[in-house]
């Protein structure tokens, strides 16, 4: 498995592990002059637990892969927060911040897949 995909994975385990919810993954390997192979998209119900989520992310990242983020953004109101690993960003909203980004039709090119709810 690429390291890529080995990120991908801790990064899904990492919101899952929070009930983060409706996780989407974009690849963007496909599409030119994109600032990054994949975007995961998740969502929390709260700031606080938007910042749940980015903390077990980072934490399934650095024991699972040994990668920590190169740059977190949003964390002082989380209601979005994104998280750079260069070839992966991830992305944690609040439900209507998300709906209102709408980040997965702006990348309407890329390959979806959707993970299901783990509740």
């Amino acid at each position: 498995m690429s390291e890529t995909k080995e990120l991908i994975e801790k990064i899904k385990e990492g919101i899952q592990q929070k009930k983060g919810k409706n996780i989407a993954i974009a690849d963007l390997t496909g599409i030119e002059d994109t600032v990054c192979k994949y975007f995961i998209i998740c969502q929390g119900n709260s700031p606080n637990q938007i910042g749940a989520i980015v903390e077990s992310i980072k934490e399934f990242t650095k024991k699972g892969v040994n990668s920590k983020p190169f740059a977190i953004d949003g964390l002082n109101n989380a209601q979005w927060v994104a998280m750079d690993y260069s070839d992966v960003l991830v992305h944690v909203f609040l439900p209507e911040t998300r709906s209102f980004y709408d980040l997965e039709h702006l990348w309407a090119d890329a390959r979806l897949t959707t993970i299901p709810d783990i509740d």
